[in-house]
């Protein structure tokens, strides 16, 4: 089991609510070859956490693979806001010249947010990122089929064109069906996300032809050689994206994209200008647009200033403990 005195539990809260979540936690782990982060989401069981083990063990242990770039391109991230607040993360982003924008959120009652509200926060990014711009949105799988296609034409107009839709419909029929569904010339790609990082077969996208783009998350699969391989074997371009990790995190899906052979799409790891408090000092946050590939240190007053309640420190490390023991059992895939 880790040492304790190799580990650092985490916590600090988001500066906007984001995939219904009003803070960040996680554990940190030290080991030769450094800093790695377990982060698994609490909706995640431990068998479910197990790649996310292995990816901080990797980070800890093993390393990274050579780098064939020193600079990655990132997109903001914005998330379900109102207009005026959309264009406020774009201009705070570190001149980011991409935006993902989260659609489909739900409200207290159930009811998807109504289509002016996304297509008013769409134009607000838009006219923030200017000319030359590139947005993507992300359903989250939340769309049914029909609404997909009822949505897409017009969140396609505010945006000037959508670079593509992440995961529109919760499973692979669902992409399949809203690439075919879509019109000629004005079809949106589809991006897969879900479909690939909680799927017992990742490449069933690619057997049922139901995506363009595949989103590829360094924790949830395992680590970045894992990733690696699994990029060969989709075959599809690739967008490495962010877990909503720590900079310490992030610095794992950095060494993903800086490793890739080809990177034709800006990535989605700009995500620790979310953090109220970061665990590196500096944080791994963009400068024109783009993450250096660095392997960021804690610092102690980071530290300090993310440290957790009793409560979720202990938390953290039984999980932690429990997400090992499964491992070294030969308890998870």
């Amino acid at each position: 089991m880790p040492d304790p005195l190799e580990t650092v539990v985490y916590l600090t809260p988001l500066t906007t609510r984001f995939r219904g979540l009003d803070a960040r936690d996680g554990v940190l782990l030290r080991g030769e070859a450094g800093w790695g982060e377990f982060s698994p989401f609490w909706d995640y069981d431990d068998a479910e956490s197990a790649p996310w083990w292995r990816a901080a063990h990797e980070a800890a242990h093993q390393g990274w693979p050579r780098a064939v770039r020193d600079r990655v391109p990132v997109n903001v991230t914005v998330p379900a806001v109102g207009p005026d607040r959309a264009r406020e993360l774009v201009a705070a982003s570190g001149g980011c010249r991409t935006a993902k924008v989260k659609v489909a959120q739900r409200r207290p009652d159930g009811a998807l947010e109504p289509l002016d509200a996304e297509v008013a926060r769409l134009e607000a990014v838009r006219d923030a990122l200017g000319p030359g711009g590139r947005v993507r949105v992300d359903a989250n799988g939340a769309w049914d089929v029909d609404e997909a296609l009822r949505r897409l034409p017009a969140l396609d107009r505010a945006a000037g064109g959508l670079e593509y839709v992440e995961q529109p419909c919760a499973d692979v029929a669902g992409l399949a069906a809203v690439r075919r569904g879509q019109r000629g010339d004005t079809a949106v790609p589809v991006a897969a996300d879900e479909s690939i990082r909680r799927a017992a077969d990742p490449l069933a996208v690619v057997r049922a032809d139901a995506a363009d783009v595949v989103v590829l998350k360094v924790q949830p699969l395992g680590g970045v050689r894992a990733c690696l391989d699994l990029a060969e074997q989709v075959g599809l371009p690739v967008v490495v994206s962010s877990a909503l990790e720590s900079s310490v995190g992030i610095a794992a899906g950095v060494a993903l994209a800086a490793a890739l052979p080809e990177l034709p799409y800006a990535c989605g790891l700009a995500t620790v200008n979310l953090f109220v408090a970061d665990v590196a000092d500096p944080p791994l946050v963009p400068v024109d647009g783009a993450l250096p590939v660095v392997r960021p240190e804690p610092s102690a007053a980071a530290l300090a200033a993310t440290a957790p309640d009793d409560e979720t420190d202990r938390c953290w490390r039984e999980r932690l403990d429990r997400v090992a023991g499964l491992v070294l059992a030969g308890g998870a895939r």
